[in-house]
């Protein structure tokens, strides 16, 4: 369900279809919707991703500009002339077709002094806004243009002379021709000497009008109502000709496009809607009504959408009509987006002149009716449709019946013009959904060339501006959409404001702010292969098997198309096998041991993915040693085992050949570089560490490299020592050599087979790491009971520490230990206090004693084999007096604290 789709409940009354839903009802019920499919879009939108990418700095790019000069967005090619016009603020240019950094011609258009001042007076910014800034050039014969600006929000026209290419000097008023705002949209056309517009006609921007100006007949313009235009956003306008040989004597057309506020549909908020009007050229608006007023006015909504998703595109950005030689053929694109731009959605939509053209001529109207005495809305029309149909050319029909002109219509028929011009039918594209879709990316510009490839079908290729500076080119191929490469025009990440395309010298012509910025068509000769030129899939370019290039079709001579190859399915195939790349020519890498190593590996296809091969077998990232990025290899603490040959494959598939391809991007063989050892080492090395090859020959099968030993005695503890034994050179290093009681010696191997590489300079001996942990195990365990000695020695255990030391020292104590000798002194004299009869009361010299007894026995310890939680037991002394203190209170006045553990809270 979408929004053209919220007003099909209806039920009849009488001519027209009235809504079931209440306002409020509906309103909630397309917020729902529309919320749920921003998320579904957002989640499984499509991911259109162009197959090249082309940096501004890679590429030889044309461009113009002049310092202090600026906003280059109004572009005029003349294929007569082999000129570009361009005009920019303050300035009109004249620029060479095929080279935009030749200025032929330069004239200069500034404001006056006191205009500046009046539109600083209404509010506006004397650096940005009351300047003169040119967005009109149109030509209207081949001696002048037709040139309107900004002027300080007054606009002006003139005429400029292309001769000695001059203005005139006689301004006309711009209002209708020109907006008042730099920043607002309009449009406008030449059509035989008569300039048709969009735009606003007043400062404020609130009253948008389509108007013609003519020499020879009056203003004509549309009718001020928001029936009519409900704040319009104007994209393009053009002129579709009936050709000579018409059949109904119809007149010819002007196509205007647009978006606006919606006034059929009901939304919480201003829901947009794009649209498509037209007027007829020959229209001179009605005798008593519709004076002065357009009487062929219509407009139709166009619909480009996501069937799949049920989303609509409802913002329309910019038009391109592709025009054959008959009406019927013509095709027009647009570049669309979401009123909620968080979508990052664009889409590009085509539609049939005869789809819009039945819509016009044969679609229903809407009306105003009033529903529930609440407010006006917009509903089908069911009655009848008066005669001659509103909203029609003059043809051969209502010419037998006297009407040659609007001045003749009946007022039946202008009348419901004036209140009908909406259709209900919708304009739908072909196949019913977008030719191309691509995600976080908004289109700003469309340009479109159909190209004859060698296989004599014809492809349209589309080309679209975003507001990042970046060109999008992309084909369309029996429904499907390949985007061939993506370019970066401007330097600065800015809004592409305009895009023209020459079919004769085949390039672009983008305007922006800050310049002109003139591109080939095709970048052809940027492809180094026959499978790259191939798998690009571009109509543009085909490999020349005799010269080995890739070139473009448009350059070569006749006599050479018979030698190219071109496959626009992708089938590489079709290449000339050539021999891969030999040995001798990879790239040799010598690095030393422990280092990293970066192998580059720069691949030019966003569609193909990358293979490492490490002698013949493919690398993963399953690897902790390996690490594979966009733009290389890496390989980190470099092992003997990662000596090899690496090679870098592209693998790109092609969907419509249905096929991979791969081709050979690098070549690399690594090396380790191996210091020189002194030969009357070998022997006393060798005799010590023996040999441990095999370890170190093995190649890596995909990334087996889980175990790695150490390379140097930094990443071993300071007791353990891993050696590295050089066969061809001994290390001389006395830093790698430890003492022999902590040397772990290995029997050499004589079966050991070498590295891939077959160098026996690179042979190591090294230790097993099981054995490297059960050492380290040993040494810590060694060490904690060595902890656990020295705690228990020093008294910092409890005690049955204590008592361990004691039983195992026995009376060897030593002389620098007095706090002991108090401790054991206390022990015994609690042996003689223990056998005190404690059931009698004892005597005041008994009491001092006993305290002063417990006082040199009170460890600061509690032990519960003689405490329950530090309280005596149950037969002790029933008072408090000093004589029957608990064994751990300690008197703190007649006797210091001597232990840093004591019981602090008895004190």
């Amino acid at each position: 369900m979408n929004q053209y789709s919220l007003a099909d409940a209806m039920t009849d009354k009488g001519n027209v279809t009235v809504p079931k839903l209440s306002e409020s009802n509906m309103g909630f019920g397309v917020l729902g919707v529309f919320l749920g499919l921003l998320l579904e879009v957002s989640t499984h939108g499509p991911h259109g991703v162009p197959r090249t990418s082309w940096r501004h700095q890679d590429l030889d790019l044309m461009e113009f500009s002049e310092p202090g000069i600026f906003n280059y967005s109004t572009l005029l090619l003349s294929e007569k002339r082999d000129a570009l016009y361009v005009g920019a603020r303050d300035a009109i240019f004249e620029l060479s077709k095929k080279n935009v950094t030749v200025r032929n011609n330069k004239v200069e258009w500034t404001v006056e002094d006191t205009l500046i001042q009046m539109c600083t007076l209404k509010g506006k910014s004397r650096e940005r806004d009351c300047l003169n800034y040119i967005r009109v050039l149109q030509v209207v014969d081949d001696e002048r243009l037709y040139v309107c600006g900004t002027h300080a929000f007054l606009p002006q026209c003139d005429y400029l002379n292309l001769a000695d290419f001059s203005l005139k000097g006689q301004p006309e008023d711009g209002r209708g021709k020109c907006s008042f705002d730099p920043s607002q949209s309009f449009t406008t056309v030449m059509v035989d000497g008569e300039l048709y517009s969009g735009t606003a006609y007043n400062f404020l921007g609130s009253e948008p009008i389509i108007s013609r100006y003519s020499p020879h007949h009056s203003l004509l313009r549309t009718e001020y109502s928001t029936s009519w235009l409900n704040e319009p956003s104007f994209v393009f306008a053009d002129v579709i000709r009936e050709g000579s040989n018409k059949a109904d004597g119809e007149d010819d057309k002007i196509y205007y496009f647009f978006t606006e506020v919606s006034v059929e549909y009901e939304f919480f908020g201003k829901l947009l809607i794009p649209r498509v009007a037209r007027v007829c050229k020959g229209d001179l608006g009605g005798q008593r009504t519709l004076q002065k007023k357009w009487t062929s006015f219509l407009k139709a909504k166009l619909v480009c959408s996501m069937p799949e998703l049920n989303f609509v595109f409802n913002v329309v950005h910019d038009v391109f009509i592709l025009k054959r030689a008959d009406w019927r053929d013509t095709v027009i694109y647009g570049v669309f987006t979401s009123q909620w731009g968080n979508v990052g959605l664009s889409a590009v939509c085509a539609y049939n002149m005869t789809a819009v053209e039945d819509v016009f001529s044969k679609g229903k109207y809407m009306q105003k009716v009033t529903v529930e005495q609440s407010h006006t809305k917009w509903v089908r029309y069911n009655g009848i449709t008066p005669s001659p149909r509103p909203g029609t050319c003059i043809n051969s029909l209502m010419r037998q019946q006297n009407i040659s002109s609007s001045l003749h219509l009946p007022d039946k028929t202008l009348q419901f013009v004036k209140d009908h011009p909406l259709l209900e039918d919708p304009v739908l594209p072909i196949s019913n959904g977008p030719r191309l879709i691509a995600k976080d990316v908004n289109y700003t510009q469309i340009v479109v060339e159909r190209v004859r490839a060698l296989n004599g079908n014809t492809y349209d290729i589309i080309f679209t501006g975003t507001d990042k500076g970046v060109l999008h080119k992309s084909v369309v191929f029996e429904g499907e959409v390949h985007i061939v490469e993506e370019i970066q025009l401007l330097k600065n990440s800015e809004p592409i404001k305009n895009l023209l395309l020459s079919s004769e010298t085949h390039c672009l012509y983008a305007g922006s702010d800050s310049g002109v910025v003139q591109s080939p068509t095709a970048f052809c000769g940027r492809y180094p292969s026959c499978v790259d030129c191939v798998l690009a899939r571009d109509p543009y370019c085909a490999w020349d098997h005799q010269t080995a290039a890739c070139v473009n079709i448009f350059d070569a001579r006749s006599h050479r198309l018979s030698r190219l190859i071109q496959s626009l399915d992708g089938d590489a195939d079709k290449c000339p096998s050539g021999p891969g790349l030999p040995l001798k020519d990879y790239q040799r890498m010598t690095v030393k041991p422990g280092s990293s190593v970066e192998l580059p590996c720069l691949v030019q296809s966003n569609l193909a993915q990358i293979m490492w091969k490490f002698n013949r077998s493919a690398l993963t990232e399953a690897s902790r040693f390996h690490l594979i990025g966009e733009n290389g290899l890496l390989i980190y603490s470099v092992a003997p085992e990662d000596q090899g040959r690496y090679e870098c494959w592209s693998v790109e598939w092609a969907p419509a050949a249905g096929k991979n391809f791969s081709r050979l991007l690098a070549g690399y063989v690594l090396t380790l570089d191996l210091p020189p050892r002194p030969p009357h080492q070998a022997g006393r090395v060798s005799h010590t560490l023996g040999s441990q090859e095999a370890a170190s020959t093995h190649a890596a099968e995909g990334n087996g490299k889980a175990d790695r030993a150490p390379l140097t005695s930094a990443y071993t503890p300071p007791s353990f020592t891993a050696l590295v034994l050089f066969t061809s050179s001994p290390q001389t290093d006395s830093s790698l050599t430890p003492p022999l009681s902590n040397t772990i010696k290995y029997q050499p191997s004589t079966s050991a087979p070498r590295p891939d590489n077959g160098d026996p300079a690179a042979e190591y001996l090294q230790h097993n790491n099981s054995t490297a942990l059960l050492f380290l195990f040993l040494l810590f365990f060694l060490l904690f009971l060595a902890a656990m000695a020295y705690n228990c020695y020093m008294q910092y255990l409890p005690a049955p520490c204590l008592r361990l030391r004691a039983a195992l020292l026995g009376n060897h104590k030593s002389a620098h230990q007095p706090e002991y000798r108090a401790c054991e002194a206390g022990l015994v004299e609690a042996s003689a206090t223990d056998r005190i009869n404690m059931t009698e009361q004892p005597t005041q010299n008994d009491s001092q004693t006993i305290q002063s007894l417990r006082a040199l026995r009170d460890t600061g310890y509690e032990t519960e084999p003689e405490y329950a939680n530090g309280q005596i037991l149950s037969h002790s002394l029933g008072d408090e007096s000093p004589s029957q203190q608990k064994p751990f209170d300690v008197d703190c006045e007649s006797q210091s604290i001597q232990f840093a553990d004591a019981d602090e809270p008895y004190c």
